[in-house]
C-alpha cells in the first residue's frame, strides 16, 4: 500500500472502502498487538498511534471504525527482564498471565505491565477495544480454528519451511517460533503442560477424526490422548497471527519493518490467512522504530526504554502525538531527554501560533489537528503555555517551591498577571520533572549562600561599573523583557552607546564576558539558565546581597 504524504488521510479512505467491500454493513477494524512481557516502551506507542491516528481519521469523516489492541497475553514468559527479581525465572516457559506479579500489586504479570499503559492510552486520546488472548484461547474462542489449523498442519508446515530460510536477520527474536523448533511432522499447536504449567512440550500425535491430542513434557509427563478442546495452549506465532486477522475481519494493521519484510511473518500469514483460515490479509505496511537519543530499537522485555508513561511526565499529551504524528511510517522517530526538550516544545509552540493565526499549510493543519485532539475533541492543553525552558529555569531556580514558583511566574507575566500555577500546569509539571529527572545534579542551579567576597574584592573598575547600572536600574522594568534589555544594553551603555544600539562584534564579546562574571557571583559557574529569569527568580533583595553587599 502506498503511503502518500498524507499517509493517514489515504489510509483511511482505503480501510473505510475496503471495510465495505470485504464485509458489507460492518464496522472496518484496525488491530494492534502488544505483548505484556515487559514495559510496554515507547517502540510500542508506535504499534498503538499508527492505526489510532487511521481509525480516528475514518471517525473524523462521520464513519464508525473499531480500533482492537490484542494483548498477547498467553504468549510464554521468554526470559526476565532487566531490573526484575531472578525468581521470575522458574516462570519461564509459563504464559505471561500464569506469572505472578513481581511488585504483587496486579493479579499476574500480564496485568502489572498492562496498567500503566492504559492510563497513558487515556491520556492520550487512544480509544481501544482490549483483546485478551488469555482469555479468547482458555474460554474456547478458538477452538474450531485450532482444530482446523491441526488438520491443515501439513500445508502449513510446508508454507513455514518455504519461508524459513529466507526470514529475515533483522526479525525479532522475539517472535514466537515454535514452527521452527519441533523436529519430526509439524504441528502448529503448543500445549501448556497439564503437569507443569510450561510450554516444554512436544506434541506426538493428533487424531483428525477424533481431535485428541498427546503430547509429552521435558517435566516428564505424558499427556493424552484427550480432546484438543480441554488442553491449555496457543497455535504458534506466525499461524496465530493470520488466524486472528481472519477471525476478527481485520481491515488495517501496520507492524514494525522487521515483520513486514520479505520472507517475515506478514509474508508466511498472507497465504495462510486465505488458503487456511480463508480471509483477507489486512492493509498493511511496515512502521519504522523509535529510539531515544543514543539509543537503538528499543526491546521492552530487556527493559531500560523509555515508556509512554516516561514521556507524558515531561511532554504534554498533544505534543508527544504530535511527535508520532508528523513522522511518515516509513521515517524513524528519536525522541530526546536531553537538553533537546525546550527546543521541541518551542517547535510545538510556533506550530501552534502559526494555525491560531491561519498561516498553517494544510498538510501542517491536519497534523496538528490530529495531534492537539481526536475525533471525540481537543485534548487538555495547559491555558497558559510559558516556554518550557523558562518554565523549567523557575523550577531549578526553586528547587520546586511552589510559593517562589508563583512569585517568579506572576514576575513573567506582569503585563496580564498569572493568578495561580494551574495556569501553567501541566507543562510546569512537565519542566519540574524533566529538571528532576533528567537534568544532571551537576548542571542543576545552586545560587550562592554567600556573596564571593574574594572575587568582589577583585574586581576592575568597569565590572563595578557594570553592576552599579544593573543594581540601579533592574527596578526600572522589573520584567522578563525589561531585564533582557537592560542586561544586554548595559555593555553599551557603558561605551556611551544608546540602551537600543545595534550589537556590533565587540559588543558581543563584552555581554559573554558581562554574563559570565554575573554567573560566577550569582551561583559560581560560568553558565546556567537564562539570566533575567535568574534576577527574577532571586529578587532584587538577594541580588543586592550578593552583587553589593556591605
Amino acid at each position: 500500500m502506498a503511503v502518500a504524504d498524507d499517509w493517514v488521510a489515504r489510509t483511511a479512505a482505503e480501510v473505510r472502502a475496503e471495510g465495505e467491500r470485504r464485509h458489507p454493513g460492518e464496522v472496518p477494524t484496525c488491530a494492534s498487538g502488544i505483548s505484556p512481557s515487559g514495559p510496554v516502551h515507547l517502540g510500542n506507542l508506535r504499534e498503538l498511534m499508527t492505526p489510532h491516528l487511521v481509525a480516528d481519521e475514518v471517525r473524523r469523516n462521520g464513519a464508525p471504525c473499531r480500533h482492537i489492541l490484542s494483548w498477547d497475553d498467553y504468549d510464554r514468559l521468554r526470559r526476565v527482564p532487566a531490573g526484575y527479581p531472578d525468581w521470575l525465572a522458574g516462570h519461564v516457559g509459563r504464559p505471561l498471565t500464569g506469572v505472578p506479579d513481581p511488585g504483587g500489586c496486579h493479579e499476574n504479570f500480564a496485568a502489572h505491565f498492562k496498567a500503566p499503559l492504559r492510563d497513558s492510552l487515556d491520556r492520550l486520546g487512544i480509544q481501544v477495544t482490549e483483546i485478551s488472548q488469555t482469555e479468547m484461547y482458555t474460554s474456547g474462542a478458538y477452538a474450531a480454528q485450532i482444530v482446523l489449523a491441526m488438520r491443515r498442519r501439513a500445508g502449513i508446515g510446508a508454507v513455514l519451511a518455504r519461508y524459513r530460510t529466507r526470514r529475515p536477520a533483522a526479525e525479532s527474536a522475539d517472535a514466537d517460533d515454535e514452527d521452527e523448533q519441533q523436529a519430526g511432522e509439524y504441528f502448529p499447536f503448543r500445549p501448556y503442560c497439564a503437569a507443569c504449567g510450561k510450554d516444554d512440550t512436544t506434541v506426538t500425535a493428533f487424531d483428525d477424526e477424533t481431535t485428541e491430542i498427546t503430547y509429552t513434557c521435558a517435566c516428564g509427563a505424558v499427556v493424552g490422548p484427550i480432546p484438543i478442546a480441554g488442553v491449555a495452549g496457543k497455535l504458534a506465532w506466525k499461524v496465530d497471527w493470520p488466524m486472528r486477522w481472519a477471525y476478527e475481519h481485520v481491515t488495517f494493521e501496520p507492524a514494525g519493518v522487521d515483520h513486514a519484510s520479505p520472507g517475515s511473518s506478514f509474508t508466511v500469514g498472507e497465504e495462510l490467512v486465505t488458503a487456511i483460515f480463508g480471509g483477507e490479509m489486512p492493509l498493511h505496511f511496515g512502521y519504522s522504530f523509535v529510539g531515544t537519543s543514543g539509543s537503538s530499537k528499543m526491546s521492552g522485555s530487556r527493559g531500560g526504554a523509555p515508556t509512554p508513561a516516561d514521556a507524558l511526565e515531561i511532554f504534554e499529551a498533544p505534543l508527544l502525538r504530535w511527535l508520532y504524528a508528523r513522522r511518515r511510517p516509513e521515517q524513524s522517530i528519536t525522541l530526546a531527554f536531553g537538553a533537546e526538550v525546550g527546543r521541541v516544545y518551542d517547535e510545538w509552540d510556533a506550530l501552534s501560533r502559526r494555525v491560531a493565526e491561519g498561516n498553517a499549510d494544510p498538510a501542517t493543519y491536519a497534523v496538528f489537528a490530529r495531534a492537539s485532539g481526536t475525533s471525540d475533541g481537543p485534548l487538555p492543553v495547559t491555558p497558559r503555555p510559558l516556554r518550557f525552558a523558562t518554565l523549567a529555569s523557575v523550577a531549578d531556580i526553586t528547587a520546586g517551591d511552589e510559593a517562589q514558583m508563583l512569585r517568579i511566574v506572576r514576575d513573567l507575566t506582569a503585563g496580564d498577571p498569572v493568578e495561580s500555577l494551574d495556569e501553567v500546569r501541566p507543562r510546569l509539571d512537565c519542566a519540574q520533572a524533566w529538571v528532576t529527572g533528567y537534568v544532571p545534579p551537576e548542571d542543576r542551579t545552586q545560587v550562592r549562600g554567600q556573596p564571593d567576597y574574594d572575587r568582589l574584592a577583585a574586581l576592575t573598575e568597569s565590572e563595578r561599573d557594570a553592576i552599579r547600572l544593573l543594581i540601579k536600574h533592574m527596578a526600572d522594568d522589573w520584567s522578563l523583557e525589561g531585564l533582557t534589555t537592560l542586561l544586554y544594553g548595559i555593555p553599551k551603555l557603558q561605551r556611551g552607546l544608546p540602551i537600543g544600539a545595534p550589537p556590533t562584534g565587540e559588543l558581543k564579546d563584552a555581554q559573554r564576558t558581562w554574563f559570565i562574571l554575573l554567573y560566577e557571583l550569582l551561583i559560581g559557574q560560568d553558565t546556567g539558565p537564562r539570566l533575567p529569569t535568574l534576577l527574577l527568580a532571586l529578587g532584587q533583595d538577594r541580588i543586592r546581597s550578593l552583587l553589593a553587599p556591605g
